[in-house]
């Protein structure tokens, strides 16, 4: 049987001193699309953080305020997707001078993002829907088993957000994806993990789940 690729075991969570979640039992497994759900300032970001920080092997991060270097183009900072893969040297050489092969690889994440013709845009001069795809090429670039993502699909349109999100899904064998639109939720994920008051309150298969069983959330 394949390890987990996160487990937290009875944790307390939480940032800047402030507790946010209790007694957290989750593991995640190989495979999974699973969905967390919740009020705002219920945890699902420092529940997401964690499981980054404690995840094993490659991933990708989209985080919810983009991660973005506003003064650098939009090459460069879906390219950051993949410094950890290079050295000093080459990164450096990339960022006055990627060669061809650099270019058609940031190219066509790019494409799929629907930014084909920005690459060379500082991402200061973008909208705020432009910024979350730049944000959600450099993840696809990235690559790994597993992706995180924080709201990664919230600047978009309904239909340009669900086909991205759809993409998303389909490039990594594993997510966790906080998510604000419940029936979206039941849409993609097998998993749906739901919090209220510090805890953790629904954690089941998504078919086993109703709408109305997940607005029992935001109540």
């Amino acid at each position: 049987m394949p390890q987990p690729l996160v487990t937290l075991t009875g944790e307390s969570l939480g940032w800047g001193g402030q507790l946010a979640l209790h007694d957290v039992f989750l593991q995640i497994a190989q495979g999974e699309r699973i969905a967390i759900l919740g009020r705002s300032g219920a945890g699902k970001s420092t529940l997401l953080t964690a499981l980054h920080d404690r995840a094993q092997g490659r991933l990708a991060l989209v985080p919810q305020d983009h991660g973005l270097i506003g003064a650098l183009s939009v090459f460069h900072n879906v390219w950051m997707g993949v410094l950890d893969d290079h050295g000093t040297a080459r990164n450096l050489r990339t960022l006055i001078w990627p060669n061809a092969d650099e270019r058609g690889r940031v190219a066509q994440v790019l494409a799929v993002v629907g930014l084909d013709d920005l690459g060379r845009r500082p991402v200061s001069q973008l909208s705020g829907g432009q910024r979350q795809r730049v944000a959600l090429a450099r993840a696809l670039l990235r690559g790994g088993a597993l992706v995180l993502g924080d709201e990664p699909v919230t600047a978009l349109d309904p239909e340009q957000g669900a086909a991205l999100l759809d993409h998303l899904l389909g490039a990594f064998p594993t997510s966790v994806l906080v998510l604000h639109d419940v029936d979206q939720a039941l849409r993609v994920a097998t998993r749906i993990i739901g919090l209220r008051q510090g805890r953790v309150a629904v954690d089941a298969p998504a078919s086993d789940l109703s709408a109305d069983d997940l607005l029992q959330l935001y109540r």
